[in-house]
């Protein structure tokens, strides 16, 4: 049977970058869309119940409430809240209805959610998002696992979604999700500080030059900008999804010394945003700079008043 028979309803669990994408897209389809996010009864809520209102998005206020009304859940929250937003879902989600785990955990992690929304007669899939969601939106690269994810598959591709099974065994995909971090999150936490320290010292052209040479395929000023960007804006949720990253190596016995260091880099860079270093969430100013000089320039003054 398909979507457009059931006339399904999607209930997104997290309503921050990732959530109201996918809401816009979907409703654009005419899709029922529900949403919560803890936010909602926070000092953040007026500009999501804005955006859903906008949509006509309706906010629940409560997990039990979305998973209630739900056929397909769609979890899009913040790393460690992986298992719990499972755990607060599963006794109330319909028979049969389907959980997509959005989110960055690790494959144990997203083991021990799957025996939580199994265990209450619905049906848990994993998802592991291959890239930024801005640039693709609803057609992101998107890996499935599980028992059941070839059965979604191709409901997912008729909502939209860029979605391909992984594997039948649970974990494989986000696997190829946490390694891939390793590499991609490492990188970005590199780069802020090789930039930065190397702006400190007034030898980041001959840096960019050497990198130039060694990686001629980078272009190491944009992409220098799009990190320094991306973290500015997103290193809390990145750190928090390096820690699942980090728990991925140790579960199979590998001490994670470098998916450790970029957690903390990331959050240390989180830290600095929630001061205020980069100018105001929301607004023109806030991690929208073209050059990386003028971000690592606000790092430096942080580290150095007096200079």
């Amino acid at each position: 049977m398909t979507l457009a028979s059931n006339r399904w309803h999607v209930g997104l669990v997290g309503y921050g970058e990732v959530g109201r994408i996918l809401a816009e897209d979907l409703r654009k389809q005419n899709i029922n869309v529900s949403a919560y996010d803890t936010k909602l009864g926070g000092d953040q809520a007026g500009p999501l119940r804005e955006h859903a209102a906008g949509i006509e998005v309706a906010l629940t206020s409560s997990h039990a409430e979305l998973a209630a009304c739900a056929d397909l859940v769609i979890s899009a929250v913040t790393a460690s809240q992986a298992v719990p937003v499972a755990n607060a879902c599963a006794p109330a989600m319909k028979k049969q209805a389907w959980f997509l785990d959005f989110n960055s955990a690790s494959p144990g992690a997203k083991r021990r959610a799957a025996g939580m929304i199994d265990s209450a007669g619905a049906r848990y899939v994993e998802g592991a998002v291959m890239t930024s969601v801005p640039p693709y939106r609803i057609k992101v690269p998107l890996l499935l696992g599980g028992t059941a994810a070839r059965e979604l598959a191709p409901l997912l591709v008729e909502l939209g979604f860029n979605a391909k099974v992984a594997s039948d065994e649970l974990g494989v995909a986000s696997a190829v999700k946490m390694c891939r971090s390793i590499m991609i999150k490492g990188l970005e936490a590199m780069v802020i500080e090789s930039f930065t320290t190397a702006r400190a010292y007034g030898v980041e052209d001959a840096v960019l030059a050497s990198l130039a040479e060694t990686y001629p395929g980078i272009d190491w000023e944009k992409q220098g900008a799009y990190f320094f960007q991306r973290v500015i804006e997103h290193g809390r949720r990145r750190s928090e999804e390096v820690r699942e990253v980090a728990e991925t190596v140790r579960e199979i016995g590998l001490t994670p010394w470098s998916a450790t260091g970029t957690a903390e880099r990331q959050a240390w860079v989180a830290d600095l945003s929630d001061q205020g270093l980069f100018g105001s969430k929301g607004t023109k100013e806030f991690a929208r700079s073209p050059d990386w000089r003028i971000e690592a320039d606000r790092i430096l003054s942080k580290l150095k008043p007096d200079t």
